[in-house]
């Protein structure tokens, strides 16, 4: 009896619950509903039907100033008010099956929006993105718990399915995004509106949080050198962007000449510019995904040229001005770029290195969500670069090895989550450093710190770190060495980083110290065997020699050291990794 009366109380809880939720919930539309401009126009022309003298009279005024009020925007803190609101429905499963979307949660934040498949396709693998579409966005939003409500200019676009949105000719998908916009701001959910192509006017006016100049970044994951063809096309060719077509820069493009042109497909083009050596554009955003995949490129009415390479600049850009209208300044820089050739691997890495670290798409998700202000329990806006953090695996046997180890970390431009070194390392000089810098150190107790450590002493260190990425850290690699490694493997996703070995196949007993001659000049190519950089925690944790990793389904990038001269066979003898 005791039991059926507490299934009972906890049943009749529960449905309390809800119906408080329900209410507050519907609270929220009401307040949202009355503060509408369309019941205000409502209430306007019911007013002037009762009394057509006075109220035809006063109609147009007062429609001019719904009007002007309904354009105007309100700062983020005026439009949000209350305690955050969250569906009743949301907790409902059968709620979520109905609608589409998956019930089950993971670490990242759910972003529901309008997107293009391209931009969609750039955010997703940092994000958890709920799409809504025309007909069902009222449905698809009630039925999930989202954290940020996002909007892509570019969705806008002919041919998508919020095509025209924000034009008055296409009131009703205006209406749906203005409806989810109202209903995030009611359960506390901020909104942005990203500008990453030219929006309609109506479009900044639905009301959103933030609204953002600027597009999502570089994806690397989709434009990148990984298994580029060896010999590229040596023509340059023009690439347009969607905000082409302006006056200035077809005269300026004018002057280049007749230029092969090419609008490949959204999905097709990181393989149009990795297989590209020249290529002229008009957008800076197209000039990285070109240089991100080993192409030079020529900006047309650019005033800034891209990262320093020690070299040829990777990227040119011609200023549009009276001279270079007139002259023939941009054929010029045309052709001194063209002789130089696709980047160079040094070229290369410092160019990956900088869109790494400032220009990625995880780098301006985190940018973007940083400005909003997310409601409590929604995680925090450095949710994007989770997939950045890495662990040090070390093993220095004295103070003299430990002080090395803590000036090489302390000196990363990408600093590392945390150091997992022995127990007997724990008073070491440099190992007190490190803590004092506020470095995280955790240590594990039965290592033994010998050089030369193998798969075991690496499995056991593994086990003990918290970041999905561990790097493997035996002699000092530079101040870049954690973002170099780290970008490689957000290119290719790859389980493994390293420069590249010889294969042990055939080898009696198994030789890792001969360097695989046919891969060690090229870098960012997936090969059979490699001295481990970095590599994902769960590989590492299982034990095995590095050189059976693919035999067991991993995916290994070769990556050497960045060498700004010739290379020697000593240079390429210290990559090979340690075997027992």
């Amino acid at each position: 009896m005791k039991r059926r009366e507490q299934s009972q109380t906890e049943q009749l809880r529960q449905a309390l619950s809800e119906r408080e939720a329900q209410l507050q919930e519907a609270q929220a539309r009401l307040a949202a509903l009355e503060g509408s401009t369309s019941l205000q126009v409502g209430r306007a022309l019911t007013s002037a039907a009762k009394r057509p003298g006075r109220g035809l009279v006063r109609l147009p005024r007062d429609l001019f100033r719904l009007w002007r009020r309904s354009g105007t925007s309100q700062p983020a803190s005026g439009r949000r008010g209350g305690q955050a609101v969250r569906s009743y429905e949301s907790e409902r499963q059968e709620a979520r099956l109905l609608s589409g979307t998956v019930g089950l949660r993971d670490s990242r934040l759910v972003v529901a929006g309008v997107f293009s498949p391209e931009v969609r396709a750039a955010i997703e693998p940092y994000v958890r993105v709920v799409a809504l579409r025309p007909h069902d966005a009222q449905l698809v939003f009630d039925s999930v718990d989202v954290d940020v409500v996002c909007v892509a200019a570019s969705a806008a676009a002919p041919g998508t399915l919020w095509a025209h949105t924000g034009d008055p000719a296409v009131a009703d998908r205006t209406r749906a995004l203005r409806w989810v916009v109202e209903a995030a701001r009611a359960r506390g959910v901020p909104s942005v509106l990203v500008e990453d192509a030219p929006a309609p006017p109506a479009l900044a006016s639905v009301g959103f949080d933030l609204v953002h100049e600027g597009g999502f970044g570089v994806p690397l994951h989709r434009f990148n050198p990984i298994a580029a063809e060896p010999v590229r096309d040596p023509e340059p060719f023009r690439l347009r962007s969607r905000s082409s077509g302006t006056a200035a820069v077809e005269r300026l493009a004018a002057t280049l000449g007749v230029l092969r042109g090419t609008e490949p497909r959204w999905e097709n083009l990181p393989d149009v510019l990795r297989g590209a050596t020249t290529v002229v554009v008009d957008d800076a955003d197209l000039a990285d995904r070109a240089l991100a995949c080993g192409a030079r490129a020529l900006l047309l009415g650019g005033e800034t040229s891209g990262p320093e390479t020690g070299g040829e600049p990777a990227l040119s850009a011609v200023p549009i001005n009276a001279h270079t209208l007139r002259s023939n300044a941009a054929g010029q820089e045309l052709d001194r770029v063209r002789s130089a050739g696709p980047l160079q691997p040094e070229e290369l890495r410092l160019v990956l290195r900088s869109v790494f670290l400032s220009e990625a798409t995880p780098v301006k998700l985190a940018e973007i969500l940083g400005r909003l202000e997310l409601a409590p329990g929604s995680g925090d806006a450095s949710l994007p670069l989770r997939g950045r953090r890495v662990s040090v695996l070390a093993l220095p046997t004295d103070d003299i090895a430990s002080l090395s180890l803590a000036e090489d970390l302390l000196g990363q431009i990408h600093p590392p989550t945390e150091v997992v070194v022995p127990d007997s390392a724990e008073s070491f000089t440099g190992v007190e450093r490190m803590r004092s810098h506020g470095l995280v150190v955790r240590t594990v107790p039965g290592v033994a710190a010998e050089p030369g450590p193998g798969p075991a002493e690496w499995a056991r260190l593994a086990e003990a770190a918290t970041s999905s990425w561990t790097a493997l850290w035996t002699t000092p690699r530079g101040s870049a060495f954690l973002a170099d490694t780290l970008c490689a493997a957000e290119c290719s996703d790859a389980d493994a980083v390293g420069p590249a070995v010889a294969s042990w196949a055939g080898a009696t007993p198994p030789d890792a110290e001969v360097v695989d001659w046919a891969a060690a000049d090229q870098d960012y190519i997936f090969v059979s065997a490699i001295r481990p950089d970095l590599a994902r925690r769960a590989l590492v944790r299982r034990g095995l020699q590095p050189g059976v990793w693919n035999r067991h389904g991993a995916r290994l990038l070769a990556l050497g050291p960045l060498h700004t001269g010739t290379a020697t066979a000593a240079d390429h003898a210290r990559t090979a990794p340690n075997v027992s």
